[in-house]
């Protein structure tokens, strides 16, 4: 049988679902379908027929390095060491009896940022970038992260870890890695909560190579067994309505196009299990997640009804209404497993998008269809279009796997979010505005500021903008060599002090009512070398080509990553993250499905509305780093000649902060580049200055005035 719930041993599954939420350990790789656009408004995803059904995102990419020679152990050794202690006992309890145990860096529901109680790699391993992958065996302790955290894993893994760097090449992967320093017939254990459903695959059939069994372990997480009193309570938060003149379509129409979709898949029911993807749907916002204005919840849509599982004590009265008047029934968050089953016992075909839908929903789904003599035909993966009644249902539950419609209809953003996102963008420059001209004065001055007080600050002239209600992701404020740590994080025990003499990396976000920004400006205070102005120069001339970019329609991101690095490359030199992501609006500060990466496999076309950053970066390990951010909307181009008689599409900027010139190597541009700079700039001055006064509006009008670049002239 190919189905991961009947032929991977289980332990028994408690009626009762974990109050926690469970995403894949792979962090380098998306394989995604390329996606048609719409001509419906709110836009719903359509499977081109030249793509399978079902895809497996791949994980051979990611390669990683001991990084023993250079690694700084970190603080807590001690306890590090008795919470593995702890976690190995628990491997030989009855009914457990494992060999090695992973912990990914995710929630139930494939959450990037998550709540501080689902931390479990964090508490286990000390390591708090956002991701990671840890792996413990009965006598060793491994952590995977990506080159964005390469510099954070070695100050906080101590001597109990080894470091693995993903995306560096001649080490394993963490299933390669198992294969190797366990002897044949071990049993890895897995939370299928905290693992999507193809990942869990995925990676059942990579330690199969080493004769290695996967055990899913229902009842219990084992770093929760161990974490005990001091884990942190799932949050209490009240869910709030996001209001119709920001989402642009109400609930009822967008459930009546996801509906559609159904319909035309074949399927009868679909579960919704991505944060972001059920507030936008519902046109709700939480406030479970720090930073992510979401909610804990999942949410099964049929035909004729929809069901949101949420703990009910989140729920106001006004969102009691809300849901009731578009036809949404609440249950306990704890119920989606029976749910589900009810689903497979009445004969419903459930839409699993089984990259992001955690094992443990896939397999109660799967398990439960295997219990009707009539269904043999779910026993392949393969597409198949039900015969269905009037109603959506069939003879017998058949699971449509494909990826989830809502997550392309969201990334599209229409006029009313793409207006808000405007808005909340010149709110957000104007506090940018008021924040550099502070800080320029208080270093001049002869301040000593650190790291910490400068973001906090920053939060400050933010929180007195209309509509501000928090950050979007921790601000990354690094002076000097911090700079480098690509998500790096100040803490105020270990920060530095803003250095004048060294570059200072800000990268910060915010989160309106109306929007959400991301923005990063790398600047220096006092006289900058000529190798950090030339570094800066030609991360801005990638800054500047991307943004120019024209492309045909139906390109997707990868095809533009080259733009960015192009004249990094011709010295030598690049960056070891993603061009750009996309953007939510008033939601997550990263989403998919699209993106701009060398990372080749997400093939989703950019489609005009969607939003994506544009942060090309260099950065020089313990030593500085420069990073160059705005966010871009795609748009339509009117081209004078559309060759294959399709369209060509362009960006739009939503920000508008001055690049510091100071740090520009004028003789690296070329006039393009120089009119780029100064057409920016004018635009800065004209939409920002209304919004500011006194030295704000001073140190806008000095930071945006135009560079000349002299033609050379031989003789």
């Amino acid at each position: 049988m190919d189905s991961l719930a009947a032929s991977t041993t289980m332990l028994t599954c408690s009626s009762k679902l974990h109050h926690y939420p469970p995403r894949s350990f792979r962090f380098l790789s998306f394989s995604l379908p390329i996606f048609h656009k719409l001509a419906i408004c709110p836009r719903f995803l359509k499977k081109s027929p030249n793509h399978s059904i079902f895809t497996v995102r791949s994980s051979s990419s990611i390669t990683a390095k001991p990084s023993s020679e250079f690694q700084k152990k970190g603080s807590g050794g001690q306890e590090q060491d008795n919470k593995l202690r702890a976690l190995r006992e628990i491997f030989t309890r009855p009914g457990v009896n494992i060999d090695a145990y992973i912990i990914p860096s995710q929630d139930a529901h494939q959450s990037e940022f998550i709540a501080e109680c689902y931390m479990r790699r964090v508490y286990i391993s000390g390591f708090t970038g956002s991701a990671g992958t840890a792996v413990v065996t009965k006598n060793k302790a491994a952590l995977w992260t990506d080159g964005r955290y390469f510099l954070q894993a070695e100050k906080q893994l101590n001597s109990c870890w080894d470091l693995m760097r993903a995306g560096n090449m001649g080490v394993p992967t963490p299933s390669q890695w198992l294969n190797t320093v366990l002897e044949p017939g071990c049993r890895i254990g897995i939370d299928p909560f905290l693992f999507s459903s193809d990942a869990a695959k995925e990676f059942k059939e990579d330690i199969s190579k080493g004769n290695h069994e996967l055990v899913l372990l229902y009842d219990f997480n084992l770093v929760d067994e161990i974490w005990k009193e001091s884990r942190p309570k799932p949050p209490k938060e009240p869910i709030r309505l996001h209001d119709l003149k920001y989402a642009g379509v109400d609930v009822s129409s967008k459930l009546s196009c996801l509906r559609s979709e159904l319909r035309n898949a074949g399927a009868s029911a679909i579960v919704i299990s991505m944060l972001d993807e059920i507030a936008w749907l519902l046109n709700l916002r939480g406030n479970d997640v720090q930073h992510s204005p979401v909610m804990y919840a999942y949410l099964v849509v049929e035909i004729d009804g929809a069901k949101l599982f949420v703990d009910d004590t989140k729920v106001t009265p006004e969102v009691m209404e809300h849901l009731t008047n578009a036809g949404i029934e609440l249950r306990a968050y704890e119920s989606i497993l029976s749910e589900i089953e009810s689903l497979a016992a009445k004969g419903a075909n459930l839409w699993l998008d089984t990259s992001s839908v955690n094992a443990a929903i896939a397999n109660a789904y799967e398990a439960a269809c295997y219990k009707y003599p009539w269904n043999s035909a779910t026993k392949s993966r393969k597409k198949r279009t039900a015969n269905l009644d009037s109603n959506g249902q069939s003879g017998g539950p058949c699971a449509v796997y494909r990826s989830s419609p809502v997550a392309l209809s969201k990334a599209v953003k229409n006029d009313s979010e793409l207006e808000g996102m405007r808005n909340c963008h010149l709110r957000d420059a104007a506090a940018l505005a008021q924040f550099w001209a502070w800080l320029e004065d208080e270093i001049q001055r002869g301040a000593v500021l650190t790291e910490v007080e400068v973001a906090d600050k920053l939060l400050e002239f933010r929180s007195h903008q209309d509509g501000f209600l928090d950050t979007s992701f921790d601000t990354i404020s690094g002076s000097g060599a911090n700079g480098a740590i690509i998500h790096y994080k100040p803490e105020s025990d270990s920060c530095s002090t803003v250095d004048g003499k060294k570059l200072f990396l800000l990268d910060s976000g915010g989160q309106y009512i109306d929007g959400t920004t991301d923005i990063t400006r790398t600047v220096h205070f006092g006289e900058p070398s000529a190798r950090e102005r030339e570094c800066f120069t030609r991360v801005l001339q990638g800054h500047i080509a991307l943004d120019q970019a024209v492309f045909p329609e139906n390109t997707p991101g990868f095809v533009l990553d080259a733009f960015a690095r192009s004249s990094l490359w011709k010295v030598g030199l690049d960056y070891r993250h993603g061009t750009g992501h996309g953007v939510g609006a008033a939601l997550n500060v990263h989403e998919g499905p699209h993106s701009i990466s060398f990372r080749f496999g997400n093939l989703t076309p950019l489609l005009p509305g969607m939003i994506v950053s544009n942060e090309p970066g260099y950065y020089e390990d313990h030593n500085f780093g420069i990073r160059i951010e705005n966010l871009l909307y795609v748009k339509e181009e009117d081209t004078p000649n559309r060759f294959g008689g399709i369209g060509y599409l362009g960006f739009e900027k939503l920000t508008f902060v001055p690049i510091q010139t100071k740090l520009v190597d004028i003789s690296l541009l070329s006039v393009v580049e120089v009119e780029w700079l100064n057409s920016y700039h004018l635009q800065v001055w004209e939409k920002v200055q209304p919004l500011v006064d006194g030295s704000a509006r001073q140190w806008l009008w000095n930071n945006t005035q135009p560079l000349t670049k002299l033609s050379t002239i031989s003789t």
